[in-house]
């Protein structure tokens, strides 16, 4: 058996194109205008990371604290239209039926991983969960993967990440762990492979029809 570890943004809930309009009302905050598809890029790196890629480190030094609050509100007036993926509940269930350790790897706020697990109704599926609180550097850094790990004493298992973007896998291969990898982020088949998935699958639906044909089977 094996730790499954599934990102929950854009993968089990549907929140990647809100992050980026959240993203583009902090900047223009701050009279800062970006093309949405710049951000959209961005999203599934955490948000100490997504000021410096974008704009540079001098913005980041001067204003990264006051865009990751901008964003932190903008997202909060749309946190309510966020949805589950369709067949995301029953991935899970059917990963715990096989037997699999399952571990929520999120670097959200805990009011906002809180508004998942309900939205999941996954608190008694779920082995473990983080949040922003377990780490100190997000995607594409390994923390959230090891912390992850750490939740459910998975160290020394063999472990699969689910994700949607590169910086999933990216952060996943950083401790040896392979990735399974769904399109819902708006990353194309060709870029997640490029990126080093195992496999890559249309939507979680998709993967939870044929999860007899990856590691986790």
């Amino acid at each position: 058996m094996a730790v499954a570890i599934l990102d929950i943004d854009g993968t089990l809930v549907d929140t990647n194109y809100q992050h980026t309009e959240s993203w583009f009302r902090a900047f223009l905050r701050h009279e800062i205008v970006l093309p949405m598809w710049q951000i959209h890029r961005r999203i599934g790196m955490g948000g100490d990371q997504v000021v410096g890629s974008l704009c540079g480190e001098g913005v980041e030094s001067e204003h990264g604290d006051s865009l990751r609050a901008a964003e932190a509100d903008e997202y909060g007036a749309l946190i309510g239209e966020v949805q589950v993926m369709d067949g995301a509940r029953r991935l899970l269930q059917d990963l715990k039926q096989r037997g699999h350790t399952v571990v929520l790897a999120s670097s959200a706020k805990t009011g906002e991983v809180d508004h998942y697990l309900d939205l999941l109704d996954a608190r008694d599926l779920a082995d473990g969960w983080t949040t922003s609180a377990d780490v100190e550097a997000t995607k594409p850094h390994p923390d959230l993967v090891g912390a992850a790990l750490d939740k459910v004493d998975g160290q020394d298992q063999t472990a699969i990440m689910i994700g949607d973007t590169p910086w999933d896998i990216a952060a996943a291969r950083q401790l040896d762990v392979g990735t399974l990898a769904v399109m819902t982020g708006g990353f194309a088949e060709s870029e997640l492979r490029d990126a080093g998935a195992l496999a890559v699958f249309e939507s979680v639906a998709d993967l939870d029809r044929r999860l007899g044909e990856t590691p986790l089977g």
